[in-house]
């Protein structure tokens, strides 16, 4: 036999159900509500070296738009980044989006260029170049920055991505 809610109880029940539906619906509406207002991640830079690797998103990014110069000033000085161990003898890969590579780029060492732009998504360095003063670089660490556009005068500077790479000997 089956016991079936009849007359008062039955709406009662229903009620109850329904109010718990339309609080379920507006908890995934208010949580919808707050992702849409999250804000987009910037592209990812990439560090490798041997088995080892960094990524980060960037220090200086305005949704693709031209930076300021003393943004990307401040940026270049920012000590607060991540780091990786690189043995002089490796070889040191910088990675890239493609959205990135589509503008073009420029690794920086210690804020001065270090490469011709590029619309690669990787290049590779020998590890050695960033402890040699003669590059600019330093005796232990050197801060190495990738710089989304700003290829000549008439490039927009977009986006910084900076490292530091300690050695390790």
């Amino acid at each position: 036999m089956t016991s079936l809610l009849r007359g008062g109880a039955a709406l009662v029940h229903s009620s109850a159900r329904r109010r718990r539906s339309v609080a379920a619906i507006g908890a995934v509406s208010a949580g919808l509500l707050v992702l849409s207002a999250c804000d987009k991640p910037t592209p990812l830079a990439t560090v490798t070296v041997g088995s080892n690797s960094v990524n980060s998103e960037a220090s200086c990014y305005n949704d693709g738009k031209e930076l300021e110069q003393s943004q990307l000033q401040g940026c270049l000085k920012d000590t607060d980044v991540k780091s990786i161990k690189v043995d002089p003898d490796e070889k040191v890969r910088f990675g890239v989006d493609p959205e990135v590579a589509e503008k073009g780029w420029t690794l920086l060492m210690n804020g001065q260029p270090l490469t011709e732009a590029s619309k690669k998504t990787y290049v590779v360095i020998p590890g050695s170049v960033f402890f040699n003063q003669q590059y600019g670089g330093g005796a232990n660490a050197t801060t190495v920055s990738l710089l989304e556009g700003g290829k000549g005068s008439s490039a927009k500077a977009t986006g910084l991505w900076s490292f530091k790479l300690k050695k390790d000997s």
